[in-house]
């Protein structure tokens, strides 16, 4: 399944009226029955939106006040997102006659007649907020709270990214949610300016658009989109007239190959740096250690040790986090094995998130072996959005090769890199007359589309690490260190960086570690004195899991400090 989750509007998207037409309702629970997952973003306050809407359960979180309040209609959670604004501005809206004035949570809102009055006292308080229009009316929010912020924290919640989400609208303040999503939709009487930004706009208006979008993503899958938006593509490189050439990062499987020390892994590690910059999540399965140093990634595993599946799935929940898994650790013979153990549960974890969106597996030739005969038997016929790396691609399992639609050949013999993959795949191959080896370039070929190869010169790519707020990992906290003290005031011990901190959580007595993760004292230090949410965000998902053991709780959180601050060896 390739969308996982929709995103609606509520007022002039999902009904034209206050409250659910019986139709959508029944078309939100089809959806529902499919699998899916439905998040709710409206510009309402939430008490108004429940008075209306009997059944919140009907979605799986609901987005209000425009961003600002997240709520979960499982356990009626109700979660602020941003602070309230002062008394003083309500108070001097009203003393000017702003009239109707609506008062939320956090949001204010009123007519657009009074936007430019709203600014005027927006201004002479000094207050750090925006205005946002919503058709007729006018919105007050803290700066940087939209629909799509909220929707960030309701897809973390889920467990899904932007890139499995369809999101339909029809206003002026459902453009930040709408661009967020991998495919955004506008109702037929949607303002002509989210028509225009959408890439697809139903034949029927407020609530029959939303139940026509229903039906397709429930019929078909919104097939009609292929591969995906050409917003999200990935660059692979530029032909010799400049023409680029894209990766669709859906739906394709690649293999780049080449002989040892020809730049294989730094042309994959800017295709990889490339996914995760449009917010992909990619899962390397890395035999030499070679990209455990790449930005964005959590290194997993090193030439002593081997990381366990529990604890891979772990830390690929978060679909903000990529992960490179060392096998330094596993001898040669067994590394087939260990990757045959692990696709089914990332199979698994896709069909449930999504998620990873890549799986990126160097030195293929040792994992999937073509002397191995489990290949077969053991992983899917058409695994999908995978990256091979290889020295010959004769030496990887035929069956693993046959689904490949991107082949790029690097080194000074591509026609006999690309000749071996043929042979293969039991495919026909001529090279073509007039193509040979550039320096500085390398060759590709689209297997799919019936091209022959052609020359083409890769983007190219950073691939090295980045070195995070170092006065957070080696400084100095002073008064903002954390202690670690336990259940009884047993110890005093002060981490004054990220360093001290997870040396400390090593070494610390069991009782001592559980007793501030419960209470929510890491993810509580990292928000206020490190200054991370992400990271903060992250370790809150951590300490509110059950099913770990409290040894994995302590890896996964120093894992997550050293993959976003480079801590030292």
């Amino acid at each position: 399944m390739r969308y996982l989750a929709l995103v609606t509007d509520f007022d002039g998207t999902l009904t034209a009226h206050d409250g659910l037409s019986a139709e959508a309702e029944a078309a939100l629970g089809r959806l529902r029955v499919s699998g899916r997952r439905i998040v709710l973003a409206t510009g309402r306050r939430l008490a108004d939106l429940l008075a209306i809407c009997p059944r919140p359960q009907l979605f799986d979180m609901i987005v209000a006040e425009n961003g600002a309040i997240l709520y979960d209609p499982a356990n009626r959670e109700v979660t602020r997102l941003a602070e309230p604004p002062p008394e003083a501005l309500p108070r001097e809206l009203r003393a000017r006659g702003v009239e109707p004035l609506e008062i939320g949570e956090i949001v204010i809102a009123t007519q657009a007649p009074h936007r430019r009055l709203v600014q005027d006292v927006i201004w002479e308080l000094g207050l750090e907020a925006q205005v946002i229009g919503n058709r007729n009316a006018v919105m007050v929010l803290p700066a940087g709270v939209n629909k799509a912020t909220g929707l960030r924290h309701a897809l973390r919640e889920l467990g899904l990214s932007r890139h499995e989400v369809v999101g339909i609208g029809d206003a002026e303040n459902d453009h930040s949610f709408l661009a967020q999503c991998e495919c955004a939709v506008a109702v037929a009487d949607a303002a002509p300016s989210t028509r225009k930004i959408a890439a697809l706009v139903t034949r029927g208006g407020a609530g029959d658009g939303v139940i026509e979008l229903i039906d397709e993503l429930i019929d078909d899958d919104l097939g009609r989109m292929g591969g995906g938006l050409p917003q999200h593509w990935v660059a692979l490189g530029q032909r010799a007239d400049g023409t680029p050439v894209p990766l669709l990062p859906y739906g394709r499987n690649m293999l780049v190959a080449g002989p040892s020390g020809c730049g294989k892994s730094t042309f994959t590690a800017g295709v990889i740096e490339r996914l995760i910059e449009k917010d992909y999540q990619a899962c390397i399965v890395d035999p030499e250690g070679d990209y455990g140093t790449m930005r964005e990634v959590v290194a997993l595993g090193n030439h002593s040790r081997t990381p366990g599946t529990d604890e891979i799935l772990a830390i690929l929940e978060n679909p903000e986090i990529s992960i490179s898994i060392n096998l330094l650790g596993t001898t040669l013979a067994d590394r087939p094995s260990f990757f045959a153990e692990l696709v089914p549960s990332l199979q698994a974890m896709r069909a449930r998130t999504g998620r990873p969106h890549w799986i990126v597996v160097d030195e293929a030739h040792h994992l999937l072996p073509r002397t191995w005969g489990h290949a077969a038997a053991v992983l899917p016929q058409r695994l999908q959005e995978m990256l091979l790396v290889t020295v010959h691609p004769d030496h990887v399992a035929p069956e693993i090769l046959r689904p490949i639609d991107v082949a790029v050949a690097i080194g000074r013999s591509p026609d006999q890199t690309l000749t071996e993959l043929a042979r293969a795949t039991d495919r026909a191959f001529i090279w073509p007359s007039g193509l040979d080896h550039e320096p500085g370039r390398v060759v590709a070929w689209f297997l799919d589309g019936g091209q022959p190869p052609f020359s083409m010169a890769a983007q190219p790519s950073r691939a090295e690490r980045l070195r995070h707020h170092r006065k957070y990992a080696e400084g100095n906290l002073r008064w903002h260190s954390f202690y670690f003290r336990g259940p009884d005031g047993r110890h005093n011990l002060r981490a004054q960086n990220l360093v001290v901190f997870c040396q400390i959580a090593q070494g610390i007595d069991e009782a001592t570690w559980m007793f501030h993760l419960r209470r929510g004292d890491y993810a509580r230090w990292f928000r206020h004195a490190v200054k991370d949410e992400v990271l903060a965000a992250e370790t809150e998902r951590i300490e509110r899991r059950g099913d770990i053991e409290p040894w994995q709780t302590r890896e996964i959180i120093c894992k997550l400090v050293d993959a976003r601050y480079t801590l030292p060896e």
